[in-house]
């Protein structure tokens, strides 16, 4: 008989057993009408830094439910390998794809780009909206799945700033720690997917520092954007003979260094 189904939620502070936890208004929306919930039902809420635990419905108030903590609960749901994507954003909504399926796959950590030729263009309104989104998702991502750690989406920025950050980036879900040196041997691997890059996966060596991926918008980068990312360190890689759709090919980069050095 199979185990009954335990849902997740997710609390933005600290939890520990026997605290009474106030959930904020849209988790208990999810949890008492989307769900259908209701006190006394057990769940699970983790706080989106590695720490998850059982806990107990106490009331059905949608504006801000309660809950009970019980003892935390060992999981490990998160790889070995950290990688981060770095994607030049997409037309319409497909970001929104991304950012689910890159959690759900285990990326460590999300930086969303505009390119030159990237079709969607946000000012400054829009694009905080955007990122309130994306992290909204992210939430919703990590309760569906299982994570305990809340990968870190940042603001987006143009890519040419991006490259050009002293040390390049960091070890990806660092939050913010830069790495020591841009030569070090504990610095990310830096991948540039490029249908004219002339290597491979099957060539690469298990990243020390994790790794991240950098994929461009619809028709590409352009040369003067991959020329940068090349002299910023970045090591074109080719993913087989065919040309992936900007919202595919990071994520086939991602399940496939997962494959090879992560947790599949």
């Amino acid at each position: 008989m199979p185990a009954p189904t335990v849902y997740r939620l997710f609390h933005a502070g600290p939890i520990a057993a026997g605290a009474t936890l106030r959930l904020d208004a849209e988790t208990s929306h999810h949890a008492l009408r989307v769900l259908r919930l209701g006190a006394g039902d057990t769940v699970e809420v983790f706080d989106g830094q590695g720490r998850r635990c059982a806990a107990t419905l106490l009331d059905a108030d949608p504006r801000g439910a309660t809950v009970v903590a019980g003892e935390p609960a060992d999981a490990r749901t998160e790889s070995p390998l950290a990688v981060g994507l770095a994607q030049a954003l997409p037309a319409g909504d497909k970001m929104d794809w991304v950012v689910e399926k890159a959690i759900e796959l285990g990326a460590s950590a999300i930086q969303p780009l505009f390119s030159r030729r990237s079709v969607l263009k946000l000012d400054e309104a829009r694009a905080a909206k955007r990122l309130a989104h994306w992290r909204r998702i992210a939430i919703a991502a990590c309760m569906q799945c299982g994570r305990d750690v809340l990968p870190p989406i940042a603001e987006p920025m143009p890519i040419e700033r991006w490259l050009m950050r002293p040390g390049g980036p960091g070890r990806p879900g660092s939050r913010g720690e830069r790495a020591a040196s841009a030569s070090g041997s504990d610095a990310p691997l830096r991948l540039l997917l490029s249908p004219r890059g002339e290597g491979g996966l099957a060539a690469l060596a298990a990243p020390v520092g994790g790794a991240w991926l950098l994929a461009g918008p619809e028709s590409g980068l352009d040369d003067d954007e991959e020329a940068r990312a090349v002299a910023a360190g970045w090591q074109p890689l080719r993913l087989g003979p065919r040309t992936l759709r900007t919202e595919t090919a990071g994520l086939a980069a991602l399940a496939a260094l997962q494959a090879r050095f992560g947790d599949y």
